[in-house]
């Protein structure tokens, strides 16, 4: 099921429209968020982040979105969904057609996608998860980079690449060589009891899990956390590396080129994860939480 602008669809019977800003511009933002039963994991960070992103891209925001509406229309879109209670949930919002660069409108109008997860619990699956550096094309530094937007192409061509390439993610880089995060999640970096994580104005993107491990990281006694650039040349004398984001939200990287990594900090974190969010290891598809 869609909501559109709050109304439900099947799938089928939405007809996308070309005049649509986000196809012809870029002009829209998304954001994507973790549900279990009727509680969105982390929504007070999700809905402000929207709502930062919007004001950042000059979008009116409806009075009438508030974290309640919000809530309404998950709940909405969620209903009658064949018995699953945990869920990916995806905002889409773009501004209303009109103009050319330069919008006509004020409006904006949004869609909510929804897809059926297995797990409550963040866990670490036992697999590998193979990266590389993905050099062809570059992040830019800057705080458009921060925000979840429909400009994603430098992403899309990195997957594409680890996909021919039988990677499962890459790591992307910004003009001045640092690794900046990866396809689809920010990067932390451990060496023996430091960890660290490029700081946002090296252009990543404005994590919600991100944030949250940086709570939980200061007040770990074991570690000391510290947002700095990351040179590639550190990444094979690092113990571990993990990738995070709201969904998978901790994922170790176990091959860079070479060098194998370790996953004793990424599990520790998981669960310290799982109780900062609220999850009970034993829930399951049918969990349903509050």
């Amino acid at each position: 099921m869609i909501n559109f602008n709050g109304t439900i669809h099947d799938k089928e019977e939405i007809t996308p429209s070309l005049h649509n800003r986000g196809l012809h511009y870029g002009d829209a933002l998304f954001e994507t968020m973790k549900v279990v039963g009727r509680r969105i994991l982390f929504a007070e960070a999700h809905y402000f982040r929207l709502m930062a992103s919007m004001r950042l891209m000059r979008m009116e925001i409806p009075m009438h979105w508030t974290p309640e509406f919000f809530q309404s229309e998950i709940n909405k879109t969620l209903k009658g969904q064949g018995g699953h209670s945990i869920h990916r949930v995806k905002i889409l919002v773009w501004r209303d057609w009109g103009g050319r660069y330069t919008p006509h409108s004020e409006g904006v109008s949004y869609a909510i996608f929804t897809e059926a997860l297995a797990q409550a619990p963040y866990i670490l699956e036992d697999k590998a998860y193979k990266v590389d550096l993905y050099k062809d094309h570059y992040v830019n530094k800057g705080m458009l980079e921060q925000l979840k937007t429909n400009n994603k192409l430098t992403h899309v061509l990195a997957g594409i690449y680890a996909t021919e390439n039988d990677y499962q993610s890459c790591l992307l880089l910004n003009h001045a060589k640092q690794v900046v995060e990866s396809i689809s999640g920010n990067i932390f970096l451990v060496k023996d009891y430091k960890i660290k994580t490029p700081p946002l104005s090296d252009g990543c993107l404005k994590g919600i899990m991100r944030g949250v491990l940086i709570e939980i990281l200061a007040k770990h006694p074991d570690y000391i956390l510290s947002q700095e650039s990351i040179s590639p040349f550190e990444l094979q004398k690092a113990d571990e590396l993990f990738l995070t984001n709201a969904i998978t939200g901790i994922q170790p990287i176990t091959q860079y080129r070479k060098k194998q990594y370790a996953k004793k900090v990424s599990s520790e974190l998981i669960e310290k994860l799982n109780e900062y969010a609220g999850l009970s290891p034993s829930s399951s598809q049918d969990s349903r939480g509050h």
